[in-house]
């Protein structure tokens, strides 16, 4: 459980094998995805490495495997998602699928070519075919000056207006589109049309010949003979049905190769990315003078080495090595990289820490905690149950069919699925916080039955008369008549009737914004006694007393106090005219401000806001100077040093005892200036959270009202079909507007007050993330 709330305890491991068993060890350690190997040739140029030639060859089929998926999916052949587990990779494996890619990619590349050859003589046919199936129609009298061909349809216009600006009208064009059906076998059709310029003279035939040229227009020839114009039509008619059967077999043996490329291109891929991960990191490691031995140095969480050890040992013996590899703890200075062991359910959680920045090492790990006050705060900003039952009902959607939404390769519906269980948490937390408000789609339910009563406001136990229900515009009702408040307050949640109240809005704005308060106070609160914890851990107890003690007592004093009059007030009975603004109190408590009436609450209020107020200021010049000082006392020997021996080279650590000093002073500073006024501004912040909820609760509200309410009143008989048609529009909004954009403004505010104002009470964040050599992580990114 210690590694849940803290990254796991890492050590360095310093390995040795033999060389011939290094590929099946480093395959092993790569299907336990435990290990993180170090660089120990750092700065070495690549050629100097011994395996480089190995890895460029592997990038080198990647290549051709991207070429043959490319050709796959071109002819929409389907690509087998599973395939059966492939053998260890081993030297040899790189010749025999070199061999054979290249040998792969050279056939496709032939039968490509020849196929794009084919293609462009049968499309050369079909338009001589269309030339002389029109001729005749064109050829008024016989006529031995032409020039026939094919154009594209666009570029016609153009050639059509240059060849009457260069001749002017000295010459007769005839031209025909070709329809798109007629050409067969086209990938992309193109729109063509064919064409017969019919001149005089063969000096304007050649220019008439140089200007198709220009426009790339296909040029054919055509006999002027009616008799060799049949001929040469059934010559090519025949040509061209030998080439359509050509073609047809040449795509067949093209679908052919690529169906069997494609039931192994997964395959070969995984196959590919493990020898090239295998190569890569026998470059990080060292070989002896004999080269039969292989030295490596690897990050490994403690409580799997043994794991590691079984798998070298299982490595080891399926390449019949003669040694077993040896494994030993080693003794470093480096900091080691951060491990947060992850489940399929806490991994999204963890991710959003990772976002802001991945932890110290064996720094306490926020993520336990984010996992129930990230869907808290999320729900108290999105509090309506109807909201939280569809959010829950998709989330379980997509925890049920994940795997099929994972094969979509879609990168918005990858991150939903990611985070599948945090929008669940926080659908189940928003149904919570919507019963607390009483709110499912801006209605209210009254299931206990509601806590106020009309009746006793009535003569002859109250003030109202019939009279008084015609005259009044609002009518209030006062607790203190016998009857019309039970006493009890509403079992759960808000009291239905307040749903009708005319000052239902102030009301909630008082509740929620001083409960938005008391929980910023206590989560920021949480946050500081998370940082005793790293205190304590790192046996860092100096921190305990000049850092923490003093934070706490300064937000004690004076926000812990507000919390107290917040409370103080809910729990005493005070008539609302003279009960004194909380507001007031505290920014009177700052002033030293008691001369004005109706700010005491209690008895003794005053000389305690002093005294709090005086401890508060207390603590800032001892978080500004008691750290820096006993620093200073506990390094003021080096001075008197300096005096003594100024040869010995003292004076340059005295200097860098200064510098040091200064960098102590300033950033003890920055530290106590942020802390005191981010309390302030920390505090000021979570009331989004009242802001956000009462946002939602209007917008749920006006969307009930001025969308759903008006097709319920409509009595004529188009009713049904308005409230079919008004509903889908109501659904449509709420998705959109209610649930997509507000649930994303409230995830984003929630995930800002955890970065914020929570984490940077006791996360630093300044950590490394521990990427181990893993196989099951390169074929999931696949």
């Amino acid at each position: 459980m210690d590694s849940f709330f803290r990254s796991e305890e890492m050590c360095l491991v310093q390995l040795f094998f033999q060389t011939e068993s290094a590929h099946n060890c480093i395959n092993e350690l790569g299907h336990l995805g435990l290990v993180q190997f170090k660089d120990l040739n750092p700065g070495t140029v690549a050629f100097q490495r011994r395996f480089v030639k190995e890895v460029k060859k592997c990038e080198e089929m990647e290549r051709i495997l991207r070429f043959l998926e490319n050709e796959v999916v071109k002819s929409n052949i389907p690509i087998p998602a599973d395939f059966t587990s492939e053998t260890i990779p081993v030297p040899r494996d790189v010749l025999d699928l070199e061999s054979r890619f290249d040998k792969l990619e050279q056939e496709l590349k032939e039968i490509n070519s020849n196929r794009d050859t084919l293609r462009q003589n049968f499309t050369q046919l079909m338009e001589i075919n269309h030339l002389l199936k029109v001729f005749d129609a064109f050829l008024f009298y016989p006529h031995d000056r032409f020039v026939a061909g094919v154009i594209k349809h666009e570029r016609f216009p153009a050639f059509e207006k240059i060849l009457w600006r260069l001749f002017h009208g000295n010459f007769v064009l005839r031209h025909a589109e070709i329809k798109p059906h007629e050409e067969e076998n086209m990938a992309d059709p193109v729109k063509k049309d064919v064409f017969v310029v019919f001149v005089q003279g063969d000096q304007i035939r050649g220019k008439i010949r140089k200007l198709c040229d220009g426009f790339h227009a296909s040029m054919y020839p055509c006999p002027n003979n009616a008799y060799a114009r049949k001929e040469m039509r059934t010559n090519v008619n025949t040509r061209i049905e030998d080439l359509r059967l050509v073609l047809k077999r040449t795509e067949e043996f093209r679908e052919t190769t690529l169906t069997a490329a494609a039931a192994n291109l997964q395959e070969w891929a995984s196959k590919v990315k493990k020898m090239k991960a295998i190569y890569y990191t026998l470059n990080l490691c060292n070989i002896d003078i004999t080269q039969k031995l292989i030295v490596a140095e690897i990050w490994c969480p403690v409580s799997d080495l043994n794991s590691v050890h079984t798998a070298l040992i299982h490595g080891s013996e399926q390449s019949g090595s003669s040694l077993s590899p040896v494994v030993n703890r080693i003794q470093t200075q480096q900091t080691p990289p951060t491990f947060n062991r992850v489940t399929s359910f806490t991994s999204g959680f963890q991710s959003i820490i990772d976002a802001y920045g991945v932890g110290n090492y064996q720094e306490i790990n926020p993520a336990p905690y984010t996992m129930v006050t990230f869907p808290f705060l999320f729900a108290v900003m999105f509090g309506d149950c109807g909201h939280g039952l569809v959010m829950t009902l998709l989330a379980l959607w997509l925890i049920l069919h994940q795997e099929h939404f994972r094969k979509l390769k879609n990168e918005l519906i990858d991150m939903l699925v990611d985070g599948r269980y945090i929008i669940f948490l926080m659908g189940l937390f928003s149904i919570y916080t919507g019963l607390i408000y009483n709110d499912c789609f801006s209605k209210s339910f009254n299931v206990f039955g509601s806590s106020w009563s009309v009746r006793p406001m009535f003569h002859p136990h109250g003030p109202w008369t019939n009279d008084t229900l015609h005259d009044s515009g609002h009518l209030h009702l006062d607790p203190l008549v016998s009857g019309v408040y039970s006493g009890n307050p509403y079992p759960f949640g808000v009291d239905p009737i307040w749903n009708i109240a005319s000052n239902k809005l102030s009301f909630l704005n008082s509740y929620k914004m001083k409960m938005s308060v008391i929980m910023g106070v206590a989560h920021m609160l949480f946050g500081v006694t998370l940082s005793l914890v790293n205190y304590i851990f790192f046996r860092n107890l100096k921190d305990v007393a000049l850092q923490f003690i003093p934070e706490v007592i300064f937000m004690l004093s004076l926000f812990g106090y507000l919390i107290f009059l917040i409370l103080y007030k809910w729990c005493v009975v005070m008539k609302s005219e003279s009960a004194p603004s909380i507001l007031l109190l505290f920014i009177n408590m700052m002033l030293f401000d008691y001369s004005s009436e109706g700010t005491v609450l209690y008895r003794t209020q005053k000389p305690v806001q002093i005294f709090l107020v005086v401890v508060a200021v207390l603590m800032v010049p001892w978080l500004l100077f008691a750290k820096p000082l006993l620093l200073y006392r506990k390094h003021k020997f080096l001075s008197l040093l300096f005096c003594l021996s100024l040869f010995f080279g003292v004076k340059k650590a005295f200097v860098s005892l200064q510098v040091s000093m200064a960098d102590i002073f300033v950033y003890q500073g920055i530290h106590t200036i942020e802390y005191c006024l981010g309390c302030i501004s920390n505090t000021a912040s979570y009331l989004r959270l009242w802001a956000l909820s009462l946002a939602h609760a209007e917008l749920s509200e006006v969307l009930w009202k001025m969308v759903l309410q008006v097709a319920l009143r409509v009595t004529s008989g188009m009713g049904s079909v308005l409230l079919a048609v008004t509903f889908a529009a109501f659904a449509v909004l709420t998705v959109t507007i209610l649930l997509v954009m507000e649930g994303l403004s409230a995830f984003l505010h929630a995930l800002r007050l955890h970065w914020v104002e929570f984490q940077n009470k006791f996360y630093k964040g300044s950590g490394y993330k521990f990427t181990p050599l893993s196989f099951d992580r390169m074929r999931d990114m696949q």
